[in-house]
């Protein structure tokens, strides 16, 4: 039996003091599940990757941070042609007494194409 998903990355979560993690820390675990959507309106960043959380029974979802500068070229040229359920992203670690920019940790998988053999 094939695995549902492939390590992809392991990175932190960048700007996290700057956007909306607070107001849903409490929320945050080990394992929830985060969206990564393409930011095309990112002055700072052409290839800025948004790490939102979907609150349930809220339509907006909230904006954690980002994916590393540097490390978001690859995810940022699949979601900009369209490949939007490629990758999964999770929680992998939070150490709330860090650094704001290293209190969030994230996994970043590759999902299985569910046609593939």
């Amino acid at each position: 039996m094939k695995a549902r998903k492939m390590f992809f990355m392991d990175c932190h979560l960048a700007g996290r003091m700057y956007h909306d993690a607070d107001e849903v820390w409490d929320e945050l675990k080990v394992g929830t599940q985060l969206q990564l959507v393409l930011d095309t309106e990112n002055r700072y960043d052409p290839k800025a990757v948004a790490v939102l959380y979907n609150k349930q029974g809220e339509e907006e979802p909230y904006l954690l941070g980002y994916i590393p500068r540097g490390r978001n070229s690859e995810i940022a040229c699949f979601l900009e042609s369209g490949w939007t359920n490629v990758f999964s992203c999770r929680i992998r670690r939070i150490t709330p007494d860090a650094h704001p920019e290293n209190q969030v940790q994230l996994t970043i998988s590759v999902n299985r194409n569910p046609e593939a053999q």
